[in-house]
């Protein structure tokens, strides 16, 4: 097994097993026109037909299907019909923000006409549905919606209800052992709960719940002929929220991401969405779900990390363009400034890995008292990618709370971290304060005295729970593209099929090359020119953040995508280098 302090110093050509998807079926019913590489790619994902890959907006599931919404819909009805206050309760990330975009968009467009949103501080408020949440509400609202949130905020339900408020909980989160006394509760994720689809991001929950409602109206005579919403307008948002917050894509979320693209393709999203693409310099008429998870999402999850969520919400809820791209700026401002701190939260990350090194651990723990609470899950990530073990990273909870620590946890495959968070609960009472989340990330908080003691017993579980296989980093790749694959039409249909992302990934393929010839872009980003052994072919390529003072190797396997590279609106295909490993001498 290799140590702390060298898995921490190797970045690009570290060794790593190579996995090739298998197919799930034999694929049937593909026109001439699909490349049979595409076809190979789908089948590797369990799409074996045509049918499967058609996102058509009617193919969504029913909203009937989804439990609570029948509460949830009556309660939301006769607030409309009796001119309620209304407040959404947001969470500070971008499926919290999107989510609470579209529920404040979506009730206005339903008749809802006294509808605000309150989001929480997440170094004043903490988590959720807060007691202290509910306090600041003034005035005080007569329902409250949860969005991305509530299932487990206990205290800040019985808090709302005491003052006489009803609460709706719209949430995905796994639930505890406890859930709030809410009127109602719409979270596919309940127990006995029978929707299909477990996905559902927050955004997503909050959709089917208006999707619902307007049913109910509609039922009710509440729309005049020709003036019933629609809420297909809303997409956009629920394709951010869908894949910034990683969630599975399965079948019925590629539906919901893929709707929403096309309406930003063709120049109908929200005014916020078109400032952020524009402020990303992306191309709205080649979007992909990739911009909205590498260049939306980090713009919009910065605010709340860093500053105030309701900048971000503003943002999207912005109907005049001008008003827009001034959130859009203030929003990219911000996030330039995490990702400065992000680097230097890493680097001093990464140094504490190696001095640590004599301990090996398995499941690594890091507490800096100088660090940002709101950049933690980022530096879990890294670290996560570069040491292939599970990893909890911790900082001060903020100057309100002496004395108290928040955590965020990034996870491998094969390591259940909310499980894991829940058996070190039951091992050792008290030692968390709070703790939730899902299989790959998770948040939590204890006392500082107690993180001695917490680090040794999610050492303790990663080691029980854990193999070397489990410690292995594997790269998953589609195989080798044939001799003359490698083309621009290729590259245009792969990125046309998705939408691609969590549990649907981007196609990814793997050979060897020679490498004709190379040079450095910036500081730290490699171009080279690669020769195909088999035929001799050049391919142009480029790999981010593999330069350290070193040539690349003169032959070598490369794990790539194969992208379209468009300059000066001259498109032609490009391999990006994800990882690559010298070939055997």
């Amino acid at each position: 097994m290799a140590s702390l302090a060298v898995l921490a110093r190797e970045r690009c050509v570290r060794p790593v097993g190579i996995r090739r998807r298998t197919p799930q079926g034999t694929p049937s019913g593909w026109s001439d026109a699909v490349h049979p590489v595409l076809q190979q790619v789908y089948a590797a994902r369990g799409v074996l037909s045509p049918g499967q890959a058609e996102y058509r907006l009617a193919r969504l599931l029913s909203p009937q299907q989804l439990g609570g919404l029948e509460q949830a819909v009556a309660l939301l009805a006769e607030a409309i019909r009796d001119d309620w206050s209304i407040v959404i309760a947001g969470d500070y990330d971008c499926d919290g923000a999107t989510g609470t975009a579209v529920a404040v968009r979506g009730l206005r467009m339903l008749g809802a006409r006294h509808v605000g949103y309150a989001v929480p501080n997440r170094f004043i408020h903490g988590y959720g549905l807060s007691e202290a949440l509910v306090e600041s509400l003034q005035p005080t609202p007569r329902l409250i919606v949860t969005v991305d949130n509530g299932v487990a905020s206990i205290a800040g339900v019985a808090a709302a209800r005491k003052r006489g408020i009803r609460v709706i909980v719209t949430d995905h989160h796994l639930p505890g052992e406890q859930l709030p006394a809410a009127d109602a509760m719409v979270n596919p994720n309940l127990a006995g709960d029978d929707f299909p689809s477990k996905a559902l991001a927050g955004v997503g929950v909050m959709f089917y719940l208006l999707l619902a409602l307007r049913a109910a109206l509609r039922g009710q005579g509440m729309f005049a002929p020709g003036s019933e919403p629609d809420l297909s307008t809303l997409l956009d948002l629920v394709a951010v929220g869908t894949v910034a917050d990683l969630v599975p894509l399965d079948f019925n979320n590629r539906v919901l991401v893929e709707a929403g693209l096309r309406r930003l393709r063709a120049g109908q999203g929200a005014a916020g969405v078109v400032a952020l693409v524009e402020a990303s310099q992306r191309s709205l008429a080649t979007l992909c779900a990739s911009d909205l998870g590498y260049a939306i999402g980090p713009r919009l999850n910065a605010a709340g990390r860093l500053e105030d969520m309701r900048i971000g919400i503003e943002c999207l809820l912005a109907d005049d363009a001008m008003q827009a791209r001034h959130y859009a700026g203030l929003l990219s401002e911000i996030n330039q400034g995490r990702r400065e701190l992000q680097a230097t939260m890493v680097a001093e990350a990464e140094v504490m890995v190696a001095r640590a090194a004599a301990t090996d651990a398995v499941g690594v723990a890091l507490f800096e008292p100088s660090w940002h609470a709101g950049v933690v899950g980022l530096v879990a990530s890294k670290l996560k990618e570069r040491l292939h073990r599970p990893v909890v990273a911790f900082a001060p909870a903020s100057e309100d709370e002496p004395g108290a620590l928040r955590g965020s946890a990034r996870s491998i495959a094969g390591f259940h971290i909310r499980d894991a968070l829940a058996m070190i609960d039951a091992r050792h009472p008290g030692l968390i304060e709070r703790f939730g989340g899902h299989a790959m990330a998770a948040g939590l908080s204890l006392r500082t005295e107690d993180y001695p003691r917490f680090a040794d017993a999610f050492d303790t579980i990663a080691r029980e729970w854990l193999d070397e296989d489990h410690l292995q980093a594997v790269q998953h790749t589609d195989g080798e593209l044939p001799v003359g694959a490698a083309t621009l039409e290729l590259a245009r249909q792969l990125r046309a099929a998705g939408p691609w992302g969590q549990a649907f990934p981007e196609p990814v393929f793997d050979n060897l090359f020679e490498c004709a010839s190379w040079k450095v872009m910036g500081e730290r980003h490699l171009r080279l020119s690669l020769r195909d052994p088999r035929d001799g072919s050049l391919h142009d390529a480029v790999m981010f953040n593999a330069y350290e003072g070193s040539p690349p190797p003169s032959s070598f396997r490369a794990v790539y995508e194969l992208v379209i590279n468009d300059w000066q609106g001259r498109e032609s295909a490009r391999l990006l280098l994800r990882h690559i490993d010298a070939a055997p001498g």
